[in-house]
């Protein structure tokens, strides 16, 4: 967790400056109480969402593909073995209603789900999100699984290699609407420039008593926004 990485360090800084310790816990104990109480989570998950402009009813016609992506931050365990968390939910049910749409509207429709198991849970999210899709109503002839990659970046490379091949009219990219700019930016670099719809928002919650969720969001954003200063690094850097 990028947050608690940063408070670690902030500890460390407090442990080894003596003269200046008051002031380090000072800092400290406002930026926890601003990430808390969302004045400081909520221009964080702005900034993720900034220059992404989402489409409310996508375009679709002759051949059409939905892309779905993993969440990427572990999977909960249910009755039916791994399931997808909330965020991962949420994008199931958007892709599985334009899905329904895209039936009425299109030639040929089809879904590919991306996501490998960077966290060994021992099946890959494309396994789990595709068994969640099939139960929403998306036909199994129709779904595409691409289930090695571990981050968006791979997300974009691998499922690119997938389209390269399909010769579609039209694609959709399906994710959180903090995970877009940071995967239009990957999908863009392998010549993939979907159509950007938000399966769901993140939205914090203002006021003077800390919230839990609050820094889950904020710990989210920050971890978009160094996903995305890492791009255009490695970008700068000839790596990507």
């Amino acid at each position: 967790m990028i947050l608690f990485d940063s408070f670690a360090l902030l500890f460390i800084c407090f442990m080894l400056c003596r003269k200046r310790r008051r002031l380090i816990a000072i800092a400290g104990v406002a930026l926890l109480w601003l990430l808390a109480t969302g004045w400081l989570a909520a221009p964080l998950i702005a900034w993720t969402e900034a220059g992404v402009t989402p489409v409310e009813r996508p375009d679709m016609h002759g051949r059409t593909t939905l892309i779905i992506i993993g969440i990427g931050i572990g999977t909960r365990r249910g009755e039916t073995g791994l399931r997808p968390p909330p965020d991962g939910e949420a994008r199931i049910r958007k892709t599985a209603a334009l899905y329904r749409t895209c039936l009425q509207q299109a030639t040929r429709c089809t879904v590919v789900m991306s996501g490998g198991d960077p966290q060994h849970h021992g099946e890959t999210e494309a396994a789990v999100y595709g068994r969640r899709l099939v139960a929403e109503g998306v036909a199994s002839g129709d779904l595409v699984l691409e289930p090695n990659s571990r981050t968006t970046y791979e997300n974009a490379k691998f499922t690119a290699s997938i389209l390269r091949s399909q010769h579609d009219d039209t694609r959709i990219l399906v994710t959180s609407s903090y995970q877009m700019r940071r995967a239009l930016l990957d999908f863009r670099r392998f010549g993939i420039d979907p159509q950007p719809v938000y399966s769901n928002r993140r939205r914090a919650q203002t006021g003077w008593l800390p919230r839990w969720h609050n820094l889950e969001n904020a710990n989210q954003a920050l971890h978009e926004l160094v996903g995305i200063a890492q791009f255009h690094v490695y970008r700068w850097l000839g790596w990507f």
